[in-house]
């Protein structure tokens, strides 16, 4: 396991330099840890910024089309819950989170929490003490759509990753996150 750990951690660390090098820029250590970070970006933020809120744009359920499926290892039309939300500090958007998870995975408690909304989802597992381990699949740069745009006031480009959290070797979520490139430098 250990090795394997230290592969991620050496695969993370060479898209860091690849993305720093194509866009022309060096990241803060504090942007690299929200981008390579296998815990809780929710405790993180908590560290930097004293408790830190969610606020959810949109919750839904609905049926898993190919694409989705395949984003959390189910079947086309299991049920997934989709959430959007945005983590906040007086009203200061931090990070933009979008989270698909299948909710055949899910204790009833787990899925009540999902559904009372405003809770993130680090605080969950972690309220309930769910063994569970992250892993990050690509971190990247995206153009903000004109919702991100309007929430965090820029149109400059977004640092993003998108990981998947693993309970009892299945995919227990899925979950992307993005905050504005100039976000989190001077920490």
């Amino acid at each position: 396991m250990t090795t394997e750990k230290n592969e991620a951690n050496k695969r993370l660390i060479e898209k860091i330099n690849d993305l720093e090098k194509e866009y022309g820029q060096t990241f803060s250590n504090t942007q690299k840890i929200l981008l390579t970070t296998d815990g809780s970006i929710t405790a993180i933020l908590d560290v930097l910024y004293g408790k830190i809120n969610l606020f959810t744009i949109d919750q839904h359920f609905g049926k898993a089309d190919e694409n989705h499926a395949k984003l959390v290892n189910v079947n086309v039309g299991d049920e997934i819950n989709f959430r959007e939300v945005i983590m906040h500090k007086k009203d200061q958007p931090l990070i933009y989170a979008i989270s698909h998870v299948p909710l055949g995975r899910c204790s009833d408690e787990i899925c009540s929490d999902l559904l009372r909304a405003d809770i993130p989802i680090g605080r969950i597992l972690k309220n309930y003490k769910i063994e569970s381990r992250r892993e990050v699949n690509n971190i990247f740069i995206e153009k903000p759509n004109e919702k991100l745009q309007d929430l965090f006031k820029t149109d400059e480009d977004f640092l993003a990753r998108d990981y998947v959290i693993i309970n009892n070797d299945d995919i227990l979520m899925w979950i992307k996150e993005m905050f504005p490139v100039s976000y989190f430098t001077e920490i």
